[in-house]
C-alpha cells in the first residue's frame, strides 16, 4: 500500500473552496479522561473545479492548540494557491501536520478521483476493500455503569474502553465481568501516573486486555522502555507523523495512526509504511465525528491490526450517504460519500 504521486488538479484552472464548522450532536455524551462533550465539531472543506467537487472532514483538537477558528482560517489561507492549482505535495509545505491539513489533504483525494474516474482505493492499491471489525467505545464511568454499558454493546465483539486513573483495575475487572467473551481494549488518554503503570498493566493482562493505549502523558512516557508488560502498549498522544516515530520505538509496541493528527491520508500511508519499519503494530483511530472523516481511514485500516472508526456510532445521527455498519463490523465508503 502507497500513496500515488499528488496530482496538480484544475490544470492551471482556479479552484473553489468553501469552508463550514458543523455540529453533530453525540448521543448521550462522551467522556475520557480529559472530559466530557455533548456534540462533534468539525470543520469540512469542499474544493471544486466547476465540474466536480472533492470534500474532506476534520475535528480541531484543543489537546493539540487547536481551535475552530484557527483551522478554518488555516484553510481560508489556501485559496490563493488554490486559484493557482494546490496539489497535496504543495500542501504539505504549507501547513503543519493536523486538522486543517487532514480536511484539505482528502478533499484534494476525494476530487482526483473523481477527476482521474479511479477510486482513492485502486489508486494506492487497495481494491478491492473488505469490511473491517471496528472497535465499540464506552465512555469513562462507575465500574457498574461501564459494565452496563459495555454488557448493552455486546454485539459488537471489540470494545474499546475510556480509562482515567483511579478506579480503573475496578473498571477493567467489571467489565471483564459484564461480557467474558468480548475483545477488550482500553484508552487510558495520558490519565495513568507513574505509580499506577506496573499495577494497571498486570490487571489488563489478567483480565484478558489485547491492547493498552497511551497509559501516560506524552511529555512522561520515556519510562515505559523500562517497564515489562504482557500486553501491548499503543501510542495515540506521542504518536503524530512519521517523524515522531523514531523516539517511540523501545517505549511502545503500537502506534494510533489518525488522520487529525497526521495531517490527512497522504502522510498517514506514509507513517503506516515507516512503523511497520519500525516494527511496531497499527491501529488507525478516530476523533468523533462523522462518515466523511472516517471514510479515507477505512482505506488506510484494511492493513492495520486493530481498527477503531466508530466516531459516526457515537452520535445522534449521521450525514447522508454515510458509512454501513453491520455486527461489529465497518464497510468500505461508496463513492457518493468520498473517493
Amino acid at each position: 500500500m502507497g500513496s500515488e504521486p499528488a496530482e496538480r488538479i484544475g490544470d492551471g484552472k482556479p479552484l473553489t473552496l468553501s469552508v463550514r464548522v458543523q455540529h453533530w450532536p453525540i448521543r448521550g455524551n462522551f467522556t475520557i479522561a480529559r472530559g466530557s462533550k455533548t456534540e462533534a465539531v468539525v470543520v469540512v472543506a469542499e474544493i471544486g473545479d466547476g465540474s466536480a467537487t472533492g470534500r474532506g472532514e476534520c475535528v480541531p483538537y484543543a489537546r493539540y492548540g487547536e481551535s475552530v477558528d484557527g483551522v478554518v482560517a488555516a484553510i481560508e489561507n489556501l485559496r490563493p494557491e488554490l486559484g493557482r492549482g494546490l496539489d497535496r505535495r504543495r500542501l504539505e509545505e504549507l501547513l503543519p501536520p493536523g486538522a486543517a491539513r487532514n480536511a484539505v489533504d482528502c478533499a484534494l483525494w476525494d476530487i482526483e478521483a473523481k477527476q482521474t474516474r479511479r477510486t482513492v482505493a485502486e489508486r494506492i492499491g487497495l481494491a478491492p476493500l473488505k469490511a473491517l471489525p471496528t472497535a465499540f467505545t464506552i465512555s469513562l464511568g462507575s465500574p457498574a455503569l461501564m459494565a452496563a454499558q459495555a454488557h448493552e454493546a455486546s454485539a459488537h465483539p471489540l470494545l474499546k474502553l475510556k480509562l482515567g486513573g483511579d478506579g480503573d483495575a475496578d473498571r477493567m475487572r467489571a467489565v471483564r465481568d459484564a461480557v467474558p467473551d468480548a475483545r477488550l481494549i482500553v484508552d487510558a488518554n495520558e490519565a495513568w501516573d507513574a505509580d499506577q503503570v506496573q499495577p494497571l498493566l498486570a490487571v489488563a493482562a489478567e483480565t484478558g486486555i489485547e491492547l493498552v493505549e497511551q497509559p501516560l502523558p506524552a511529555d512522561h512516557d520515556a519510562m515505559l522502555a523500562n517497564i515489562a508488560h504482557d500486553v501491548p502498549i499503543c501510542a495515540d498522544e506521542s504518536a503524530h507523523d512519521s517523524a515522531s516515530l523514531n523516539e517511540l520505538v523501545g517505549r511502545y509496541d503500537a502506534v494510533n495512526i489518525k488522520l487529525d493528527k497526521t495531517g490527512g491520508l497522504t502522510e498517514a500511508l506514509r507513517m503506516s509504511e515507516h512503523a511497520r519499519a519500525h516494527g511496531l503494530k497499527i491501529m488507525v483511530g478516530c476523533m468523533v465525528a462523522t462518515s466523511l472523516a472516517m471514510a479515507p481511514a477505512v482505506l488506510l485500516a484494511q492493513t492495520a491490526d486493530w481498527v477503531d472508526l466508530d466516531g459516526p456510532l457515537l452520535l445522534a445521527r449521521d450525514r447522508d450517504p454515510a458509512l454501513s455498519y453491520k455486527n461489529g463490523d465497518v464497510y468500505p465508503p461508496s463513492p457518493a460519500l468520498w473517493g
